[in-house]
């Protein structure tokens, strides 16, 4: 599925449920997964790993074909700036990366200075 999402991809969402503190990091990758439950820890198959998911409402409809429901998916790369800060997104992001501290129930995550520069340029910004 497409990372790159929109509000109507995220109609059913109920709740946003990190395993993470969203505040220490400069970006989290989103994406749509297909899972059997509206609520609970999905199953994780990247690599990298799982930052927080969406639990949806109880009158979120699966899938008429796979019986699924679509949830969006919080995740980092091993090679994303919080473990390799000096890498590939020393500077820029991931077309699917947002800011956390954007992201709610049924909003799409927004792309700040922070999520696509680093700490250093929300700094820089705020002076």
């Amino acid at each position: 599925m497409s990372s790159l999402l929109t509000e109507s991809d995220l109609t059913d969402e109920a709740r946003i449920v990190w395993l993470e503190n969203p505040d220490t990091l400069d970006y989290v990758r989103q994406a749509l997964d297909k899972t059997p439950r509206r609520r609970n820890k999905p199953r994780y198959a990247r690599d990298g790993r799982m930052i927080g998911y969406t639990e949806l409402d109880e009158t979120a409809d699966a899938d008429p074909d796979s019986g699924l429901y679509r949830r969006r998916v919080f995740f980092l790369l091993p090679h994303d700036r919080d473990t390799a800060p000096d890498g590939v997104y020393r500077q820029g992001a991931p077309g699917e990366a947002v800011d956390p501290r954007t992201i709610e129930p049924r909003k799409v995550g927004e792309k700040t200075p922070r999520s696509q520069q680093g700490d250093a340029a929300a700094v820089s910004a705020n002076r």
